[in-house]
């Protein structure tokens, strides 16, 4: 079955039963990897790469199944011949990583002639009409699997060479791999129609949910706000069948809060207006006691920066006109891990960023330096973040009673203080609205997407809708209860996924028994 004329062994020939991994069928043979194929692995200091020239395939080239020709990278001809001194691939070889990504596989099917990089493995089958049931075996969660036993390293695994070769392949006739190929394929076919027909439904459900969302932000009035409403609640239950879209729903009610549109005005309310006049009050009185310094006054807001029109009642402010003092933290060189019991330790940017407060996101402060007592998080702290991704810069969480001790701010977090007549959660609210993060994107700094910054005069200067004090109350209350129906169905969701995957197995389970 395995052909082995003129073959050099690469590989130990025995194979107990305790290697063989999978139960085939008799007919079938084990054969270790390196009894296959000759390996090909390059070693030595990689060509310098160049615009233009030989094409150069590297692991990140290697996807699971298939070869991509980006990112391009190329060495010169003189090189080439240099560097491929330990044997040129070919059409229908196949290529493995054998590092991270660890057990990319694909068959070679490129015309041109290009140089392998290191990290990337070229199999040359000493029968090579083996190679595509190979590709699809190399894939398989079986021989996944055996990689994972076999392989090396904490934070990026690897497999020796020499241990990839001992890995035992089941390997059928011919006539059946051929077979089982063509299956594979007509199998593959199918799934790709199935998910190209479930992603075009999932996109048209997306852009439908969206439309009718829109409706409710854009309502003129709360009579027309209130039709908009009944019409998706007649449709609730086909609506909101995806997690993206109770997502969509939740961003939705949070738009809706900070435009005055959730909960219904009351004309008794205290202006916020008068709210205004109060806390200017409250920060010169500090600022003459000396517990404060005087901020430099803002340019006052604009037509063009107000998005939308205000309910009555409500006033434009920008968040200074809130904020009592605000400071950045420390960024000491830290330890890498977290910090373990009483140990103070330094909050990471990661900590703020998600909507959550996840204190456990820290790094661990030496015991030679000094802690610094007054950057310590408190409860009710308002923390926000001045540097990370374009989606993430400027994210916010409020710090809640119940947090941990002796974690301090990095200097890429900024705590804010408000006066006590305006709730940090509100704030909140609105510096995750959409209108919100608009203003960052527009005026974050920073080269790439990867890494945008806002200084504290930006958080500073945006522009924030203030409802009355009562009304702020009436809306936090409502979005609570909202948000948690929201969770509670995406929770009940999951459930049915979950349930539906585990039937999927069994039937899959039963019909190869």
């Amino acid at each position: 079955m395995i052909k082995k004329e003129g073959l050099k062994t690469k590989a130990s020939e025995h194979i107990s039963d305790e290697d063989q991994y999978l139960s085939v069928p008799d007919t079938w043979e084990y054969c270790r990897l390196g009894n296959l194929a000759k390996f090909i692995d390059y070693r030595g200091k990689t060509p310098r790469k160049l615009q233009a020239g030989i094409r150069l395939i590297t692991a990140k080239n290697v996807r699971f199944g298939y070869i991509s020709l980006q990112p391009e990278e190329f060495i010169s001809e003189d090189e080439y011949d240099a560097w491929m001194t330990r044997g040129f691939p070919k059409v229908g070889d196949i290529l493995f990583t054998p590092e991270a990504p660890l057990g990319n596989v694909a068959i070679i099917d490129i015309q041109e002639k290009f140089a392998l990089a290191q990290r990337a493995i070229c199999f040359q089958l000493h029968d090579p009409s083996t190679a595509p049931f190979l590709k699809i075996l190399l894939m398989s969660p079986a021989f996944q699997r055996e990689l994972e036993n076999n392989a090396t390293g904490m934070t990026a695994t690897g497999i020796k060479a020499s241990k990839l070769k001992e890995i035992p392949i089941p390997i059928p006739p011919l006539a059946e791999q051929h077979r089982i190929v063509a299956k594979v394929d007509e199998l593959m076919t199918l799934c790709d129609q199935i998910e190209q027909q479930t992603e075009a439904s999932l996109s048209a459900h997306t852009t439908l949910v969206e439309n009718l969302l829109a409706t409710l932000t854009s309502s003129a009035n709360a009579e027309e706000l209130k039709q908009n409403w009944q019409r998706i609640a007649s449709h609730f239950i086909t609506l909101f069948t995806t997690e993206v879209s109770i997502d969509q729903l939740k961003q939705t009610i949070l738009q809706l809060a900070v435009m005055g549109k959730l909960v219904p005005q009351d004309p008794n309310d205290e202006p916020a207006a008068k709210l205004l006049e109060r806390i200017a009050a409250e920060k010169a009185q500090l600022v003459k006691e000396g517990k404060i310094k005087k901020q430099k006054p803002l340019p006052p807001i604009s037509e063009d920066e107000k998005p939308f029109e205000l309910p009555v009642g409500w006033e434009w402010c920008r968040l200074d006109n809130l904020t009592l003092f605000a400071e950045a933290g420390w960024s000491p060189k830290c330890d890498p891990q977290p910090r373990e019991g009483d140990n103070w330790g330094v909050l990471k940017v990661s900590a703020v960023t998600w909507g959550t407060y996840k204190p456990e996101e820290n790094k661990t402060l030496p015991h030679s330096l000094e802690p610094r007592p007054q950057y310590e998080v408190k409860a009710g702290d308002f923390l926000i973040s001045r540097a990370n991704t374009a989606e993430l810069v400027a994210k916010a969480v409020v710090v809640p009673e119940e947090t941990e001790k002796r974690l301090m701010m990095s200097d890429k977090i900024i705590r804010f203080q408000f006066s006590k007549t305006v709730s940090s959660h509100y704030v909140n609210l609105a510096n995750n609205s959409v209108f919100s993060r608009s203003y960052y994107a527009e005026v974050a700094g920073g080269t790439s997407s990867s890494m945008k910054n806002v200084s504290q005069g930006q958080v500073r200067n945006l522009v924030v809708a203030l409802p009355p004090m009562e009304e702020e109350r009436r809306i936090l209350v409502k979005v609570n209860q909202l948000i948690t129906l929201c969770d509670q169905i995406k929770t009940h969701l999951q459930h049915q996924q979950q349930t539906r995957l585990h039937l999927a197995d069994v039937m899959v389970e039963q019909a190869l028994t």
